[in-house]
């Protein structure tokens, strides 16, 4: 069969086996000289150079580089990018209740949502990330960034009791992540879903509501989760029991629920997460900023309990960048359960790529370089003074800052970055709208 495009790399890590043999140290998924075919958008074949069978109209020669699925960064709120170092350091209660809901109370519509997702799409791609969940207001106007620069998109309109800029109750936001859904849900970049801020903010019913839309409409829902131990305290002297319990028992925690946070967890928790099937989004850098604790993701992992990797938003982070999760998320592991074999390379890898995937409900379209998947993926030049010498190119990607040696991305077949390079967004334009914005924020 002719294919559109034949990828020759040093190295694959396809991602195509099964969890166990991703999450294994003895990186068995890593594939040496092999070319990736890519037709009409999708994954053709993965073959050994010396022995193709099949001809490309085009071929790219990349000896000096690893290519792997793109990342999926699961979990963030993309058009805060423009929020970036505005309230540093300080507790999650401060600074959201005294400084970002405010300001977004002032500033956000949809154009601070275009040119704020613009700059976070713009950093994730060059990052490697070719699939991002998001959870912000206006959501169409993040949508059609999204397209206009062709990467995967799983939006999450938010759902809250309270008034925003955008909606005044759990009703209207209900109701506009419908017609979101309504007017994009045939794009084959898009999946539309439900974002149900907290617990704390939510009450029973739309919970209800949501998961009744949800089962009927097909649709994921995101839902930040036990990130605190004062949101676990609060619950209880409120509800008598804790934040996972009152959902079970609202018929909310199923298999299409990614529960992001997760840092405080004990046996009842994990039991009612291993039952509904949900995933959990970690975000270890911005828990850590935060100071909001540790989610346990070597014991979520043995537990057999999906966990992906998430960035958050830019103004608790301060990055878009999958790969220096991914390194945090190995390392933090290991402090926590007091195992340095806790979480390896290639478990750390697995979570960025497929753990996204099957968190967003995509593990049938995307994560790994599965043929009849779309052709995501990402090619990381390995032969820079950072990655030298090179043992091992699973580890070498997780634990060194192989981030800036990403070349190239494509998403369904098209290149997004080639060489480094930006193809479908205007780089200097973004930079400018960005300075912009910090000038009218910065006077308020």
């Amino acid at each position: 069969m002719q294919a559109d495009l034949r990828i020759n790399a040093r190295w694959v890590i396809p991602m195509s086996g099964d969890q166990t043999d991703n999450q294994t140290g003895n990186h068995a998924n890593l594939l040496h000289h092999q070319a990736v075919f890519i037709k009409d958008g999708r994954i053709l074949a993965v073959q050994d150079q010396a022995a193709v069978s099949h001809e490309a109209t085009e071929t790219i020669n990349l000896p000096d580089h690893v290519l792997l699925p793109g990342y999926v960064n699961a979990h963030g709120h993309a058009a805060m990018s423009l929020f970036r170092g505005m309230a540093d350091d300080l507790a999650l209660m401060t600074w959201l209740q005294e400084h970002i809901w405010p300001a977004e109370g002032c500033w956000v519509d949809d154009a601070f949502v275009r040119d704020g997702t613009r700059l976070a799409i713009a950093e994730m791609l060059k990052c490697g990330t070719t699939t991002y969940a998001d959870m912000y207001f206006y959501p169409g106007s993040g949508v059609e960034s999204a397209l206009e620069a062709g990467i995967r998109n799983v939006s999450f309109t938010p759902v809250l009791d309270f008034p925003t800029n955008f909606a005044q109750n759990a009703d209207e936001y209900i109701s506009k992540a419908l017609a979101v859904r309504d007017h994009y849900k045939h794009h084959p970049l898009l999946t539309l879903g439900l974002g149900p801020h907290a617990p704390y903010t939510v009450s029973n019913g739309p919970l209800q509501e949501i998961t009744t839309l949800a089962d009927q409409l097909d649709m994921p829902i995101q839902i930040h989760l036990h990130e605190t131990a004062f949101e676990v305290a609060q619950s209880i002297e409120l509800f008598g029991c804790r934040p996972t319990q009152r959902l079970a028992e609202l018929g909310f925690m199923t298999e299409r629920v990614s529960c992001v946070h997760m840092t405080q967890i004990n046996e009842q928790d994990l039991s009612i997460l291993q039952h509904s099937g949900a995933s959990v989004v970690h975000c270890p850098e911005s828990n850590l900023k935060l100071a909001s604790g540790f989610c346990p993701s070597a014991q979520l992992l043995n537990s057999q309990i999906n966990v992906a990797l998430g960035t958050d938003g830019a103004a608790s982070n301060n990055d878009l960048n999958i790969q220096g999760e991914m390194k945090t998320a190995a390392m933090l592991a290991k402090a926590v359960a007091s195992d340095a074999a806790a979480v390896p390379a290639a478990q750390a890898l697995y979570m960025a790529t497929m753990g996204g995937a099957k968190a967003l409900g995509l593990d049938d379209q995307t994560g790994s370089l599965t043929p009849g998947k779309w052709a995501d993926l990402q090619a990381v030049d390995l032969s820079q003074l950072a990655q030298q010498p090179l043992y091992d190119p699973i580890s070498q990607l997780v634990y060194t800052d192989s981030s800036r040696a990403t070349s190239h991305v494509w998403v369904a077949g098209k290149l997004l970055l080639n060489k480094g390079v930006l193809t479908t967004l205007d780089e200097e334009q973004i930079q400018h709208n960005a300075r912009q914005w910090a000038a009218r924020i910065s006077k308020s």
